[in-house]
């Protein structure tokens, strides 16, 4: 018997929100988003994502006002950067219960380099970072499996600014 698409639940706003974002490879699709990537081959490259799904999931996320396309780029809407603080708990309940050598990934301060906790507070200055003011950069728990990247890949594992488009 094949799932339902959508929950029966309508009055329940996790229910709601788990039809847009709860589909296999939506939060990755959204998560790379953050970290830069903004076209098809870059989305299917770095995920390693069927073509197909890859064209539904991100037609779905422009229409659901996730994500905006134009001239052949992704890019996070007001909508879709909203998102930002549940993937930060996704990720670090990840790492909690499933990464042994610590974070996968650590965020940063740009202006003063802190380390930022789950809530975006810098350990240096002490306020609330805005994601425009995000580092994202490997972090202890992280691990090379593949010495050969592509270049998606390549510069994602480069400590860079979020948001900011691949080149």
């Amino acid at each position: 018997m094949a799932l339902p698409s959508t929950y029966a639940d309508r009055n329940c706003s996790l229910a709601r929100a788990l039809e847009i974002v709860g589909e296999r490879w939506t939060l990755l699709i959204v998560r790379d988003a953050f970290f830069g990537v903004s076209r098809f081959g870059d989305f299917a490259t770095q995920l390693g994502i069927p073509r197909a799904v890859l064209t539904n999931r991100l037609k779905f996320l422009v229409q659901e006002d996730v994500l905006s396309h134009v001239d052949g780029e992704y890019r996070l809407t007001a909508k879709g950067l909203r998102l930002w603080p549940v993937l930060r708990a996704m990720m670090t309940w990840g790492d909690a219960h499933y990464s042994p050598g610590g974070a996968k990934r650590t965020f940063r301060h740009e202006a003063d380099n802190g380390v930022l906790d789950p809530q975006n507070r810098c350990d240096v200055c002490g306020g609330v970072v805005p994601i425009a003011q995000t580092t994202v950069e490997p972090g202890p728990g992280y691990t090379v499996f593949d010495t050969d990247l592509d270049p998606v890949s390549a510069l994602i594992t480069q400590p860079r600014r979020l948001l900011e488009p691949l080149t």
